[in-house]
């Protein structure tokens, strides 16, 4: 600690947006005596951020919370993985750096859902644009919508390297296009339903951590500190957030604002120790209410995602990682994949299957306008998501994997707390597949990337079989929805973008206060109201960037 025992920024969470925050707020406010905190390392140096690939060894890693969910019972009772970066940089460190801003019907939704149009897919362009650095050509692209100086370098995949070239890469385009999901020019320009490149922050083939993109130079940090608690006190009869007692009980005071940017896992269980959440999840754990806030830790949404693992024809001819063929550094630039493909379930059965949920005012349903996207399909040249899912793939070459990602879930999960200490893990019930849109959804993305490999000429010369789990029954694009729900059951986990634990409109108000406590605001996807179709990297750059000049405004 400096000598200044009160400081006039506190942000909790140096994770990516805690980062852009603290760093954005010093460069427009010099004098600011701003502190971050974050609960793991500072890890520039560390051999899991120096290269892309590097990222797979992550989970599990001491970069890595690597929380589980209680027992899921749509997905016969089994507990979840649930990763969370815990470093200086937060997710930056740990994640696979894909770049997709998502679907602008999405952020339009977030908008309708909390009454405040600067929130809809307009008001975020500008946000997205100042974050990034875009390279390379995409077609007929309108470049108008992509950034040019930013801090956030990132590249389709054939921009990235001159020798980027997949085996696979025209087979795959041409099997998409067979099963009616035509290649489309930027998946980053609001309207993502096709075929797109896929489009990554790796920069000359490195990690770019956001403690180091967004200098800190200027800035208290404190890594390895757990922070116990926001201080509040009542001042002209409200509730105000005064400083911070961290995990050893240092308190800590802040004269202007306290920020909670410890993401969506960990934000809810800060505010529920400060007091902040449900009364009756306080009063169970002996914590004095200081603001009784029903939706704190409510609301929570996750990209479920189902992996499946192919193996190829002729590794000789097509290799994949691990291949002694793969030699040319540029298929280490990034993930061994070229494409997303962002798809919209069959209007009817999803119409059906929220019926079945009980949905009522169909005819506007968000999720039935010809806007939607529901999943999101990545064709991976490596075994990814083996590990996590417990399936042993040889890391030969000799194989590939697909990855279905559910994108906008209408289950609903939380976050609760296990005890009163801020180092145990918050109790995490995701309620993953709990809806018959879910469902529907996720098994109709299956049957498509099933078609795909399977049902196209493209696809059969390019995989001989599916490898199984073990007790797995092979699947087709028939395969009925209780073969499929077997498999999502056996192998479907996190993609990593928990969000919706703390959202706009019910926990924070649209400039991300947190309602009924003064000098307190929330800055990360823990805020989400709605599911978004991207990953989340992107927008939370975007909602930290946001958040910068809505807290230098209350400054003024």
């Amino acid at each position: 600690m400096s000598d200044s025992p009160t400081k006039d920024i506190i942000i909790i969470g140096g994770g990516l947006a805690g980062c852009v925050l603290a760093s954005r707020l010093h460069e427009k406010h010099p004098t600011l005596r701003i502190l971050l905190i974050e609960a793991g390392k500072d890890v520039a140096d560390h051999p899991l951020t120096t290269t892309p690939l590097a990222c797979f060894s992550c989970h599990y890693s001491e970069l890595d919370w690597a929380y589980s969910t209680v027992a899921q019972p749509h997905l016969g009772n089994r507990a979840c993985y649930a990763a969370a970066g815990k470093a200086l940089s937060g997710g930056s460190a740990t994640n696979y750096g894909t770049w997709t801003r998502g679907n602008a019907a999405d952020y339009d939704l977030w908008a309708t859902v909390v009454g405040d149009s600067r929130w809809n897919y307009e008001g975020w362009l500008p946000y997205f644009r100042k974050t990034e650095t875009y390279h390379g050509q995409l077609g007929s692209a309108d470049m108008s919508k992509h950034g040019h100086d930013g801090p956030v370098h990132n590249y389709s995949i054939s921009a990235s390297s001159a020798s980027r070239k997949y085996p696979l890469r025209e087979r795959v385009r041409d099997a998409w296009a067979r099963v009616g999901v035509q290649e489309i020019a930027d998946g980053n320009a609001g309207s993502p339903l096709g075929l797109a490149e896929l489009v990554e922050n790796w920069h000359a083939g490195r990690r770019q951590l956001a403690s180091q993109i967004y200098p800190l130079t200027g800035i208290e940090v404190l890594t390895e500190t757990l922070v116990t608690r926001v201080l509040v006190q009542e001042r002209d009869g409200e509730p105000v957030a005064t400083g911070v007692e961290l995990a050893n009980g240092t308190t800590i005071t802040a004269s202007k604002e306290v920020i909670v940017s410890a993401g969506a896992y960990r934000t809810p269980q800060v505010l529920m120790l400060s007091g902040i959440g449900p009364a009756q999840e306080l009063e169970k754990h002996g914590i004095p209410v200081v603001s009784s806030s029903p939706a704190v830790g409510r609301n929570f949404h996750d990209h479920l995602a189902v992996c499946q693992w192919w193996k190829l024809r002729d590794p000789e001819r097509d290799p994949s990682i691990g291949s002694p063929q793969w030699q040319d550094a540029g298929l280490f630039a990034g993930l061994p994949c070229d494409w997303v493909a962002t798809q919209q379930t069959p209007l009817e059965k999803l119409q059906h299957a929220l019926e079945k949920d009980g949905e009522e005012s169909l005819n506007d349903h968000p999720l039935l306008s010809p806007r939607a996207a529901h999943i999101e399909s990545l064709i991976v040249y490596a075994p990814a998501g083996a590990q996590i899912a417990g399936v042993a793939v040889p890391m030969d070459g000799s194989h590939i994997a697909s990855a279905v990602l559910l994108m906008t879930p209408t289950s609903r999960g939380s976050i609760t707390l296990a005890d009163t200490d801020p180092a145990t893990p918050p109790v995490i019930d995701a309620n993953y597949y709990a809806t018959a849109a879910d469902r529907t959804m996720l098994r109709e993305g299956i049957r498509t990337v099933v078609k795909v490999l399977r049902d196209t000429p493209e696809g059969r010369e390019a995989v001989v079989s599916e490898l199984l789990p073990p007790d797995g029954k092979e699947l087709s694009s028939s395969s009925s929805d209780a073969e499929i729900d077997a498999r999502v059951a056996r192998v479907a986990n996190t993609f990593y973008h928990p969000a919706g634990t703390a959202a706009m409109g019910s926990v924070v108000d649209a400039e991300l206060r947190v309602k009924g406590v003064r000098g307190l605001r929330v800055v990360d996807a823990s805020v989400f109201p709605v599911p978004i179709t991207a990953h989340y990297q992107c927008a939370v750059y975007a909602l930290a960037e946001r958040a910068a000049d809505f807290v230098g405004e209350a400054l003024r």
